[in-house]
């Protein structure tokens, strides 16, 4: 029996929404270069998309993808200021290139109108995690022991 002070779980304001646009996304390694400055793109702040800027570094093996990827820094340091993620992952800051752009509008697209009504909101769609060998991977990645 349970004590009369005992309530069930909160269940969270927003469910995860499904991204099915970057693991679709065909973005290459060759598409970014060390210096570049991007960002990945992680939900919706306010009526916008809201992610981690970052600077692309170093080319990188993308261990959960088996592909190349990009060695990353973060400009705010912490306990993550160097991770490696695929290029599909991210999406230029430093220039406008008309792939990232088209990502870009997509994603506003699939994303903006389901938190219209969430303006005050900052919502992580928790579709990243960071393992412990510094590797960003999109839950659509993620494999087993990686």
């Amino acid at each position: 029996m349970l004590p009369p002070s005992w309530t069930p779980p909160s269940t969270p304001a927003f469910a995860p929404t499904p991204d099915p646009l970057t693991p679709c996304r065909d973005i290459t390694h060759g598409h970014f270069e060390a210096g570049d400055q991007v960002v990945v793109i992680k939900g919706v702040a306010g009526a916008e998309l809201w992610g981690d800027a970052m600077q692309v570094v170093a080319p990188s093996w993308h261990t959960p993808t088996d592909e190349d990827g990009w060695r990353l820094r973060d400009p705010n340091g912490g306990a993550q200021t160097f991770i490696t993620a695929h290029p599909r992952y991210l999406v230029h800051l430093s220039r406008r290139c008309p792939a990232c752009m088209i990502y870009l509008r997509a994603m506003g697209g699939h994303l903006l109108p389901k938190y219209a009504d969430h303006a005050d909101a900052v919502i992580d769609c928790g579709w990243y995690t960071t393992t412990a060998l510094g590797q960003l991977v999109h839950v659509a990645d993620a494999r087993g022991g990686r």
